[in-house]
């Protein structure tokens, strides 16, 4: 089964909590989806489908850029380990163009193509590990929960922080994870974000938006 048809087979298209304007498809059971993408790939141990879930910092990311709408509009914006690509298709709906998700997972970057589709915007999917760059020729760099694992958290601060030191603006939503950099961060936003308790430990979650200082 190629990767758009499995995301087809084994999720539902739903609105996202927090910004109902954006539908994604989504999966219904946390453990049902890791254990089939497991053995669609013949492998065991494999981190959970990321793309299958509206993860809070992603939505609260969102949520922000469309409240916030003259902040992207018009601009080249780059989500970065984008998931399902709720960031970049809130970007792409509050007037960002061209806007590009990059992803290290096929599956999720046929979830992308397939929710951006389903939004009607135009998202651009590279299939690429980024963080060694420093956001190319992007005006703003988003990155929506990406701060559990320690190695890396200190890859994603190192991208973002060559990124914010080119000019770029650079936007991360996060609900608290372990690894956070908060020394380097502002808020500018705070939601309260409706989350699965199978993947968090609460059913809403406290998630920031914040900005990165040069």
């Amino acid at each position: 089964m190629n990767p758009a048809a499995f995301v087809r087979a084994h999720t539902r298209l739903t609105p996202v909590p927090l910004v109902p304007e954006i539908s994604l498809h989504l999966a219904e059971e946390p453990f049902g989806i890791w254990e089939q993408t497991e053995h669609e790939l013949g492998l065991a141990g494999l981190p959970p489908p990321f793309w299958a879930f509206a993860w809070a910092g992603g939505q609260a990311l969102a949520r922000y850029l469309l409240d916030q709408a003259g902040l992207v509009a018009g601009r080249r914006v780059l989500d970065v380990a984008a998931g399902s690509g709720l960031v970049a298709i809130g970007a792409a709906l509050a007037g960002a163009g061209p806007v590009t998700a990059t992803e290290v997972d096929r599956f999720a970057a046929a979830a992308i193509g397939l929710n951006a589709r389903a939004n009607g915007t135009a998202v651009t999917v590279t299939l690429a590990d980024v963080l060694d760059g420093d956001g190319d020729d992007a005006d703003m760099v988003l990155a929506g929960d990406v701060w559990y694992e320690k190695s890396m958290a200190t890859r994603f601060l190192g991208f973002l922080n060559r990124a914010s030191a080119r000019g770029r603006d650079v936007l991360v939503g996060d609900p608290g994870r372990a690894y956070l950099p908060r020394a380097n961060l502002e808020p500018v936003a705070r939601y309260d974000v409706i989350v699965p308790r199978a993947l968090e430990d609460a059913d809403i979650k406290r998630t920031t938006v914040w900005r990165l200082g040069p």
